[in-house]
């Protein structure tokens, strides 16, 4: 059993919002560190995972990215990569000075646009003592090369170069959809697929998600680069889980960042597409998840 409670946070003068999991029995106990995926809110089964590991006696701080959610931030639905990476450090400090934290025993955990950030903290931050990737989010231009048809490119920069002419002449960001269910395309093709996640926990009312970012994001993934960092993560020990069939994060960078990352690492490879670790492989994801964290917290 354990205890949620409401907190929030000061990053650079914008307050993000989450939960804190604390076990029973006394403390101080490790805690590990959660964020979400793009554009995602910690309702969308991050709770899941946070009760799996709170009852094995793990605190738990989950919060929303800056500008999504519970958490303010202004635009809203922006989504910035290297302000993202920072407010884990953030979380990090803030998790470290409550009372009943071990603040030697931090872990972090990211999933898909989270997962590559956590890479890049592990590397950049000592303070974190081991991490989990879960379907991280690797690497922007070689994303976009493996998931975007070559005949969609010049639409997509020339989107881009339209975004970046109205701000610079004084319009606010605009906003474009995550995702759709897009009848032309096939039922298994990524964008329906995400729909599909994302509604999951909509239509359920477990969560309240906009299904909107701001063109800008677009262009700030393509600046992800976590694959440079992975090689600089040891000591700290690397849990990374892939999906075999992602085809939203590639498996093959997944395959690249384990390949390049030093001992102590250990990869899980589930089977099918990149939604299942949340989902039908959620038990075996979050035990492996659960099981590094108790080894090496």
């Amino acid at each position: 059993m354990s205890t949620r409670a409401d907190i929030e946070f000061d990053a650079e003068g914008v307050r993000l919002r989450g939960w804190l999991y604390t076990p029973t029995g006394r403390g101080p106990h490790p805690l590990v560190v959660m964020s979400h995926g793009f554009s995602a809110v910690k309702e969308m089964g991050l709770d899941d995972y946070a009760e799996v590991f709170s009852a094995a006696g793990l605190a738990v701080l989950v919060y929303d990215n800056r500008n999504l959610g519970a958490s303010d931030g202004l635009p809203r639905q922006d989504i910035d990569p290297v302000a993202q990476r920072r407010d884990q450090t953030h979380a990090i400090t803030f998790a470290r000075s409550m009372v009943g934290i071990d603040p030697e025993r931090i872990g972090l955990w990211g999933t898909s646009y989270s997962g590559g950030l956590a890479l890049i903290t592990a590397a950049l931050d000592r303070r974190v003592k081991c991490v989990v990737a879960q379907v991280p989010y690797l690497h922007g231009l070689r994303t976009l090369d493996l998931v975007m048809p070559l005949a969609e490119h010049a639409a997509f920069h020339a989107r881009l170069d339209a975004e970046r002419c109205a701000i610079a002449a004084g319009a606010a960001p605009s906003l474009t959809d995550v995702c759709s269910d897009d009848p032309s395309r096939p039922p298994e093709s990524p964008g329906r697929r995400s729909w599909a996640w994302f509604n999951h926990y909509v239509e359920s009312g477990r969560a309240r998600w906009t299904n909107a970012v701001t063109v800008r994001s677009l262009e700030r993934r393509l600046e992800y680069d976590a694959l440079a960092f992975v090689p600089r993560i040891a000591p700290t020990p690397l849990l990374l889980i892939a999906a075999a069939a992602d085809d939203i994060t590639p498996t093959a960078l997944a395959l690249e960042a384990f390949e390049l990352a030093r001992a102590p690492k250990r990869l899980e490879l589930v089977p099918g597409h990149h939604y299942r670790p949340y989902l039908e492989d959620f038990p075996r994801a979050s035990a492996a998840a659960r099981d590094w964290f108790l080894t090496h917290l």
